[in-house]
C-alpha cells in the first residue's frame, strides 16, 4: 500500500479569538463561541503520525447488530468507531438532527444569506457571500468537513450544515463526520490521513495510557488572524453588498442578563484528552493566544530511519482546480469489511458538478 499522507488545510483548529484585527467579525465569532460545535472546532490533542497511520492502514468496515462500525488495530489494540462514538467524543447532541435539507430550503436560505450566484446547480461558491457568512462557511469546510481541497466550493451537505447552524436547527454533524470517514475507506477513493485531530481524540478515549512510541508529532494546522483579512477580500464578480447575520445568530441580548456582559478575557487553549465519561468545561476562548502556525506536514526521525513527507507550506488560498465534491451525497457503508457500496443521500438528490471555479483570491 502506498504511503498515506496528510492533507493541507484539512481538520484545522479554528481561530475564535476576538481582537482589534477582527472587530468586524465580532458577531460571527461570538456566535461560534456559543455554538454546539465549538468544542469540535477547537479541540486540539497532540497528534502522532504513527497512530494515525496505523488506524487508516488497518481500518475496515463492519456491521454489527445493524450498526455500521469502523474497526482498526492500533498498537495491537482494536479500535471501534461508530456514529454514536463520534457524537460522544466530540460533545455533539445531534442524534435526531437534520442530515440534509431539501433543494428548495437550501436555495431559499442561501438567498437570505445574500448568496449572489444562485442557479440550479448543487455546487455553491463561497466567494459570493459577504465576509461574515464566508468566514462561517470557510470554518466549517476546513475544520469539520472531510474535504481536502477546493476550498471555494461546497455541496448540499455543507450548505445544510451552515443553514441549520445559523437558524439554530439541530444538524447531525456526527453523521457528517462519520460518513466522511466511511468514504475514505472506499477502495475507489483517494485515501488520505483524514481527521487527524479528531481521530487522535478517539484513540485517546479508547486506549489507556496512550503515549507516543516514536518522536513523530504532527503539526496540527491552525487558522490565524490572517483568515479574517482573507475573508474581507472581494472577488471581481461579487457586488460587495454586506448581508447581516440572522437575528437567531446574535447573542448580545443574552450577554446583558448577568454581569458578564463583556467578552471574557483570553485564556490559554490546551489540548483536550478527557475521557468520554468526564466532560471538562469548555474554555471561554477557542484557541491559544498564539495559535500554532500551519507548517509543512512531515514525519520526524524514527529510530535510525528518516522518513520525510513535505507537501509545501499551507497557505489559505483558493484552489484553482475544481475537484469533485464527494461530500454532496451521503454514502452508506456496505456490510462487508472490504468495500463500500455508494448510495444516494437524503432525498436522492442528483448532484451536479460545478464546471468551473472563478479565479478567486479567497482561501
Amino acid at each position: 500500500m502506498a504511503d498515506l499522507t496528510f492533507a493541507d488545510s484539512h481538520n484545522m483548529v479554528a481561530y475564535l479569538e476576538k481582537s482589534e484585527d477582527n472587530a468586524d467579525f465580532a458577531e460571527i465569532v461570538d456566535f461560534l463561541n456559543a455554538s454546539p460545535i465549538r468544542y469540535a472546532l477547537t479541540v486540539s490533542p497532540t497528534v502522532y503520525v504513527s497512530y494515525i497511520e496505523q488506524f487508516w492502514s488497518t481500518a475496515k468496515i463492519k456491521t454489527v447488530n445493524n450498526e455500521t462500525q469502523i474497526r482498526a488495530k492500533v498498537d495491537g489494540k482494536t479500535i471501534v468507531i461508530t456514529e454514536s462514538s463520534v457524537r460522544r467524543d466530540l460533545h455533539f447532541d445531534d442524534e435526531d438532527g437534520i442530515t440534509c435539507l431539501t433543494n428548495t430550503e437550501i436555495f431559499e436560505n442561501l438567498q437570505l444569506m445574500g448568496y449572489e450566484k444562485l442557479s440550479d446547480k448543487l455546487t455553491f461558491l463561497k466567494p459570493f457571500f459577504s465576509p461574515q457568512w464566508k468566514y462561517l462557511i470557510h470554518t466549517i469546510l476546513q475544520c469539520l468537513s472531510s474535504k481536502s481541497t477546493a476550498w471555494n466550493e461546497f455541496g448540499t451537505n455543507i450548505a445544510s450544515a451552515v443553514i441549520c447552524l445559523a437558524k439554530k436547527q439541530k444538524f447531525n454533524f456526527s453523521k457528517l463526520i462519520f460518513d466522511g470517514m466511511l468514504r475514505n475507506l472506499d477502495p475507489n477513493s483517494k485515501k488520505f490521513l483524514m481527521y487527524p485531530r479528531f481521530l487522535q481524540l478517539f484513540l485517546n478515549n479508547q486506549i489507556e495510557n496512550l503515549a507516543a512510541v516514536f518522536n513523530d508529532e504532527y503539526d496540527t494546522p491552525s487558522h490565524t488572524k490572517k483568515v479574517f483579512a482573507n475573508m474581507r477580500r472581494q472577488g471581481k464578480d461579487f457586488s460587495g453588498t454586506v448581508t447581516p447575520l440572522f437575528a437567531t445568530m446574535l447573542i448580545q441580548s443574552q450577554a446583558v442578563e448577568g454581569e458578564g456582559s463583556e467578552q471574557p478575557t483570553e485564556s490559554q487553549h490546551t489540548p483536550t484528552t478527557a475521557s468520554p465519561s468526564h466532560v471538562e468545561p469548555i474554555p471561554t476562548v477557542a484557541s491559544s493566544s498564539h495559535p500554532k502556525k500551519t507548517q509543512k506536514h512531515r514525519k520526524t526521525k524514527r529510530k535510525a530511519t528518516e522518513i520525510s513527507q513535505s507537501s509545501g507550506p499551507t497557505t489559505l488560498v483558493a484552489d484553482e482546480t475544481v475537484h469533485e465534491e464527494r461530500g454532496d451525497s451521503v454514502e452508506r457503508a456496505a456490510t462487508t469489511a472490504t468495500s463500500l457500496d455508494a448510495e444516494q443521500g437524503s432525498g436522492n438528490i442528483n448532484r451536479t458538478q460545478s464546471t468551473a471555479i472563478p479565479n478567486d483570491p479567497f482561501p
